[in-house]
């Protein structure tokens, strides 16, 4: 069984097209490859703490997360978004099941070594992958809200990019980001030029220079991690371009392949 894990940041499914999850639903009834959905949710959960009159603030990336955030990051992230993709699928004849990441202990989590500045925000360091592999044995597409949990029963806000790469170096499977640009970009003479290919030093010469900046830093260090960690391969695709999951399972020339070094000829 080959997996797929589709990473889906919070701004894109606000607004992914029904073709993505139709992708999603086709892929799984093929059989070839298993499609499973981590999702974030930044947007609706910045939205509602603002509303809420919460402050919230970001360290390269990453929500600093306190109490008061962590309740409300939970409640949008496995309840309001997570069953908002799990109804997505059902629409377009899909069989989805909605869990969180403490849920079944499916992802264990300690602080970061950030954790000062950056409090319940956590990193994974175990996946029960026997409740995914539970899910998918029963016919589920599984939806995954990026939550950890400790053995005190502590819970912590994963980046849904970590959590996603975490998941998928258990599974050994690819790991594909959706995006709503085609892949990394980089200017040549004034022009955006989407990257087919970024290595490791590629990307660390990017991000020094600030061309991959904000969110995407631990989207492309979650990226390399993986690669180094049982990861066969990592993409970045466009989600909004009508068949471009199954064209990336097909093995067609889309998006940005993230590799090491080694792997480039």
């Amino acid at each position: 069984m080959k997996y797929l894990v589709i990473k889906c940041g919070g701004s894109v499914l606000e607004n992914l097209p029904r073709s993505f999850y139709e992708d999603v639903v086709q892929m799984h009834q093929l059989g070839e490859w298993t499609p499973i959905i981590v999702h974030g949710g930044g947007p609706l959960i910045t939205s509602l703490l603002k509303n809420l009159n919460v402050e919230t603030t970001f360290v390269n990336g990453l929500r600093v997360t306190n109490h008061d955030v962590l309740d409300i990051v939970e409640m949008v992230l496995s309840g309001s978004v997570n069953k908002l993709v799990v109804r997505n699928l059902v629409e377009v004849g899909g069989n989805a099941f909605g869990i969180s990441g403490v849920d079944g202990g499916l992802l264990k989590a300690v602080p970061t070594s950030d954790a000062k500045t950056l409090g319940f925000v956590g990193e994974v360091v175990g996946v029960n992958q026997s409740v995914i592999e539970g899910i998918v044995n029963q016919g589920y597409i599984p939806v995954i809200s990026p939550i950890g949990i400790d053995a005190s029963g502590q819970r912590y806000n994963i980046n849904g990019d970590i959590a996603a790469s975490a998941i998928a170096k258990a599974l050994g499977a690819n790991l594909c980001f959706i995006s709503d640009i085609p892949g990394i970009l980089i200017e040549k003479n004034g022009v955006k030029t989407k990257l087919d290919k970024a290595t490791k030093t590629t990307i660390e010469e990017l991000i020094d220079n600030q061309t991959i900046y904000g969110g995407m830093i631990p989207k492309v260090k979650a990226a390399i991690d993986g690669l180094v960690h049982n990861i066969p391969e990592v993409g970045i695709i466009n989600g909004f371009d009508k068949n471009s999951l199954i064209d990336y399972t097909a093995g067609k020339d889309i998006g940005t392949k993230i590799v090491l070094e080694e792997e480039i000829a």
